[in-house]
């Protein structure tokens, strides 16, 4: 490669130079990129550092998230900061929600608001006077000035920008104002705000994600309408509050913040906050920049929107360890053969690759890891397992009604106290494999715990009613019977599962004589015509075992899903289950008396 380039040299002249230094600043930069995606070798100090103008949403727990693991891996410090200078916007709860949200979630600060520290105060509010000490120095070097146009010049520069297809950048109008002058008309009371004077090309940096960036761009279009475009940000308001650009430069360096992991969309700025570190000369931390959470329409998550606050998976009943374990998989990749790696294996495994671009979340994902935890805990039967049975009581306690005493009118005979925790405890254990929120898993399973009612026997049914019509007219009660002579203290999932066994080898044997002539291979479903001419077809054992658990279910379980029937049945008890098997074969009989009663009439 080397020879051919210098080959093409001699005979091309400087065109191919440029190839080759093309071609190495390339090399350059990927080596530069996979050397960058190594943990540092010394501990790591990184913050969050959110507004309280909102509530913790899963773009926000996934930037503190990927801070916490980065100052773990390392033995290093994670930082909580509170940016409150915008009074305007900040909500009342919203700081005390973020620190309970933070927790409830697993991650705790070594450092902030409310647990001190040796680079407090943690709150920007309480830093002013160091913001308007370090924009005074700016003044002083030159490189900030102050900028004393109303609002209404700005909002007229605006207007006319955006009409030519400019961006709104200010014009520098107030840049040649001698100092002398400024520092009068500052002293007079002349409303001012300090703006950083930006050069015109920014510096570059090298981004742990995406490399080198930063190569400043010229607006072609504005130099030939002869307008002066500069972005210079403000950095101190008028009425003497810092911007974030000037704050977070300012107290990441002063807390020795040494990395900074954040959203992809503040990778626009960060020349600018270079330019502070070289104007203030500070060393600047290394920077991460990862792609933004967006939903299914391609819209990043938003706080101000209330969108998928933390909060909301809590009440439903995610478990901490999944939500971290779900928002880690989005923009950061790991080489486990699994994708269920809880707090202690992310930080265990924690590196910088991090993906490029914004990620699309998927729900089911969050689905399907619940599920993970939820049977680890079970299998566990730890404090986390113990923690979930006090929430799936509690929740089905809310749901019968509170006070106790006093139940909704469909449930009746809810259980309660000690006995519904020990029923949700037999029931997790069998289901937990299943289980996502609080809600699915009362609506799934709330035969077990109150005495719900007989679902209808419609026509529209279909296979289900002709199966259950089949069993209950000619074998509900030997099935009955059948459950009847296990003696309560042999009431158990081997001598019921014998029973049910038993049961359908009775199915087999009374059709036998009636049934027509079926395929060896004919499932259930049956086919239409077969329901309509009243032959059910149970070709052996196994399909008479299957019909059997369907009329168990449709008469124990209430048609809910579930654990097998001689699960169920165990759970439950002998005397719920033969109760609801009795309710169930009235309910048929009746249905055929009043059949009968219509085909006479006919």
């Amino acid at each position: 490669m080397r020879l051919r380039i210098f080959l093409a040299f001699g005979n091309h002249g400087p065109t191919v130079r440029l190839s080759r230094v093309f071609f190495s600043t390339s090399r350059l930069r990927k080596r530069d990129r996979q050397s960058n995606q190594q943990l540092p070798s010394s501990p790591a100090r990184t913050r969050f550092a959110p507004s309280p103008t909102g509530y913790l949403h899963l773009g926000s727990l996934r930037t503190a998230l990927f801070n916490y693991l980065l100052a773990k891996a390392t033995g290093g410090q994670f930082i909580l900061r509170l940016e409150d200078t915008d009074k305007k916007r900040t909500i009342a709860d919203a700081e005390r929600r973020l620190y309970s949200d933070l927790r409830w979630a697993g991650l705790q600060w070594d450092e902030g608001p409310d647990v001190g520290g040796p680079h407090g105060p943690y709150k920007q509010s309480e830093r002013t006077s160091l913001y308007q000490g370090h924009a005074e120095k700016l003044l002083q070097s030159g490189h900030a000035y102050r900028c004393f146009c109303s609002s209404e010049k700005l909002n007229e520069l605006a207007r006319r920008r955006t009409s030519l297809g400019l961006p709104s950048d200010y014009d520098r109008t107030c840049d040649v104002i001698p100092r002398a002058q400024s520092d009068d008309r500052a002293t007079a009371g002349d409303s001012f705000v300090i703006r950083l004077r930006v050069p015109s090309e920014p510096p570059e940096y090298l981004d742990l994600v995406y490399g080198l960036v930063g190569k400043p761009k010229h607006n072609k279009k504005a130099q030939n309408l002869g307008e002066a475009l500069y972005e210079d940000p403000v950095l101190l308001k008028s009425d003497g509050l810092p911007t974030y650009h000037l704050a977070n430069v300012v107290d990441d360096h002063h807390m020795d913040i040494t990395h900074v992991v954040r959203a992809a969309e503040w990778m626009s700025s960060t020349p600018k906050h270079l330019t502070l570190y070289n104007a203030f000369g500070w060393k600047a931390p290394h920077f991460a920049h990862v792609g933004l959470l967006q939903d299914s329409g391609r819209q990043k998550f938003s706080k101000r929107k209330g969108d998928l606050d933390i909060r909301r998976f809590g009440d439903q009943g995610i478990f901490p360890e999944t939500l971290l374990n779900y928002v880690a998989l989005y923009g950061w990749s790991h080489s486990h053969k699994s994708d269920v790696l809880s707090l202690s294996d992310l930080i265990a495994s924690f590196d910088l690759k991090f993906t490029k671009g914004n990620t699309i979340v998927e729900p089911h994902k969050l689905m399907y890891l619940q599920k993970k935890y939820a049977a680890r805990y079970a299998d566990e039967g730890g404090s986390q397992f113990e923690a979930l049975v006090d929430r799936i009581s509690e929740a089905i306690q809310q749901e019968f009604g509170i006070p106790s005493w006093f139940p909704k009118a469909e449930y009746r005979n809810p259980l309660s106290g000690l006995e519904l925790r020990t029923r949700v405890v037999k029931v997790l254990k069998h289901t937990a494999k299943n289980f996502t929120t609080l809600r699915d898993f009362f609506h799934d399973y709330s035969y077990f715990f109150y005495d719900a009612p007989l679902p209808e026997l419609k026509d529209d049914s279909g296979e289900r009613y002709a199966v259950c019509r089949k069993i209950g007219a000619e074998l509900s009660g030997s099935v009955e019977s059948a459950l009847r002579t296990i003696r309560p203290e042999d009431w158990s999932e081997g001598s019921l599962k014998e029973a049910i066994s038993a049961s359908a080898e009775e199915v087999v044997a009374k059709n036998d004589d009636s049934r027509k002539q079926v395929p060896p291979d004919q499932e259930i479903p049956v086919v239409k015509d077969a329901i309509q001419d009243g032959d059910l077809p149970i070709p052996n054992t196994q399909e008479a075992y299957k019909a059997v658990q369907l009329y168990l279910r449709w008469a124990i379980a209430r048609g809910g899903s579930g654990p097998p029937m001689h699960t169920v049945m165990a759970i439950l008890g002998r005397d719920v289950s033969l109760q609801r098997l009795y309710e169930l074969r009235e309910l048929l009989q009746a249905e055929a008396v009043m059949l009968n009663e219509d085909e006479e009439a006919v």
